[in-house]
């Protein structure tokens, strides 16, 4: 699985295209695919959570410019991560919808 969101969301994009074209495709393809999908959102939300942990601690004991400086990166990191999640969820339910239709055609 890639640490990259983007390169899976982009695999998975290019699936449902080549699906579309190629309705033949094995299952099991989109299967493994559609796992390392839920794979890599669960952890993404992992990173939001302990990024939401490091920004309350932050918070409560903000006293200079070194941790509002700290505070800025992990609010951007945060925002990234959110965005990263989003992108992935939209693909993830159209590739679930083509793994169910093609279970249901077996």
């Amino acid at each position: 699985m890639s640490k990259d969101p983007g390169s899976l969301v982009d695999r998975i994009r290019s699936l449902l295209e080549q699906r579309g074209a190629d309705p033949t495709m094995p299952l099991t393809v989109m299967e493994h695919t559609l796992t390392d999908g839920y794979a890599r959102a669960l952890a993404l939300e992992a990173e939001r959570l302990r990024l939401e942990r490091r920004i309350g601690e932050l918070a409560h004991r903000l006293d200079g410019p070194e941790q509002a400086g700290e505070l800025r990166d992990l609010a951007q990191r945060l925002r990234s991560a959110d965005d990263d999640l989003a992108s992935l969820r939209d693909v993830l339910v159209s590739l679930q919808r083509r793994v169910d239709a093609a279970r249901a055609a077996a």
